[in-house]
């Protein structure tokens, strides 16, 4: 294990996200005081030569607080609603207080749609890295007022981790109204200890983290740990830690024992399968048998029809689907080179044997190992 918090000073391009607790004071409207310190910050940060973009809830609470709503609302069109007037209000802050220091800043909305589909994954890729060029702040949130369930990303720590890979960001800052991540929850056990590094992938950070969401945010600790691991995908280390702290990000950048650090501790994915592996819905399942898992896994082949049990969806040719074990457990997600349909038909039977059921052949494999990505 090397030096990590040392590796921080080398750092230059972050990904720093804020949550609703932080900037909302309490549901009582936005925190101007907050805004206005996380703001000076970052300009202090990007006149030493650091790039930033800055992923920020809160334009729900916003919202709640010039409607005059003290509970969140559970009607997704209640929420569009608060979002749409909220967002208002949050950018405009921002805004004003980036100007102090001279400073441009850009919004950018995004869906999950926006990042499932390819072209689009590209485009807002090329858009967020030309605005880092130009030395404009990105502030990125989701398009809450036109996302629906099915396509939504459901906290922005999913999406900060996202936003990581599409940029190639070096450091991800979760900034939260907690110290970072304990082995309980510090709330409810007094005696919790405190976890200052650890591997990102490691399995134990599950059963520590608390999944209960805040009055006024959809995420939870454990949402900001699978964040870690999808910012990890692309090398990034992810710092969990309190935004309440003084000068937290300053402290962050000299290399200072602040919040959890979680490591990338595998290698980091190729850029398009880590846009592969940062779908967050796919279009369909299949089932593998205990060979194909093998191969697939420990081998890192191609799936051939042979190796698949069962097929579930209703999915066309290049479309997402996810890769089962026995257990149901995601192994793998990747591009399919048959539809539903067609698959149904050949799975189980071997790759010589494809024209003889279909008529044709496109490809032996039902997915290539260039569009397989282990998760």
């Amino acid at each position: 294990m090397g030096n990590h918090r040392s590796d921080l000073k080398a750092t230059r391009r972050w990904v720093v996200k804020v949550g609703s607790a932080l900037l909302t004071a309490n549901g009582r409207g936005l925190d101007t005081g907050c805004i206005q310190e996380l703001a000076s910050h970052i300009a202090r940060l990007r006149n030493k030569g650091y790039t930033i973009v800055l992923v920020s809830s809160g334009s729900v609470a916003a919202g709640m607080e010039r409607l005059g709503w003290r509970r969140r609302p559970r009607a997704l069109y209640e929420l569009q609603a608060a979002a749409a007037v909220g967002q208002m209000g949050l950018i405009q802050a921002y805004e004003s207080q980036f100007q102090h220091h001279n400073q441009h800043t850009a919004q950018i909305l995004l869906t999950h749609e926006d990042l499932a589909n390819r072209s689009r994954y590209l485009n807002a890729r090329s858009t967020l890295r030309t605005l880092l060029r130009l030395g404009v702040v990105p502030i990125v949130n989701e398009n809450d007022t036109v996302a629906t369930e099915e396509i939504r990303f459901g906290d922005n720590d999913t999406l900060s981790a996202l936003v990581a890979n599409l940029v190639e960001a070096e450091l991800l800052v979760i900034l939260t109204d907690q110290a970072g991540l304990f082995d309980a929850d510090p709330r409810h056990y007094p005696n919790a200890n405190f976890i200052s590094e650890a591997a990102a992938n490691k399995t134990e950070l599950d059963g520590m983290a608390d999944s209960r969401a805040g009055a006024l945010g959809r995420g939870g600790m454990i949402t900001k740990i699978r964040a870690a691991r999808r910012a990890a995908r692309s090398g990034a280390i992810t710092i969990i830690a309190s935004g309440k702290e003084p000068k937290i990000l300053q402290r962050i950048a000299s290399g200072e024992t602040v919040g959890t650090l979680l490591w990338p501790d595998r290698q980091p994915l190729a850029a398009r399968k880590q846009w592969l592996a940062g779908q967050l819905q796919t279009k369909g399942r299949l089932w593998l048998d205990t060979g194909a898992v093998k191969v697939v896994r420990e081998a890192g082949r191609s799936l051939l029809p042979i190796g698949v049990l069962a097929c579930e969806g209703n999915f066309a040719r290049g479309e997402v689907v996810s890769c089962l074990d026995s257990d149901a457990r995601e192994i793998a997600c990747g591009l399919v080179n048959y539809n539903a349909e067609e698959t149904r038909r050949i799975l189980g039977h071997s790759s010589h044997q494809i024209e003889q059921i279909l008529g044709y052949v496109d490809e032996e494999e039902l997915i290539h190992r260039d569009n397989l990505v282990l998760l």
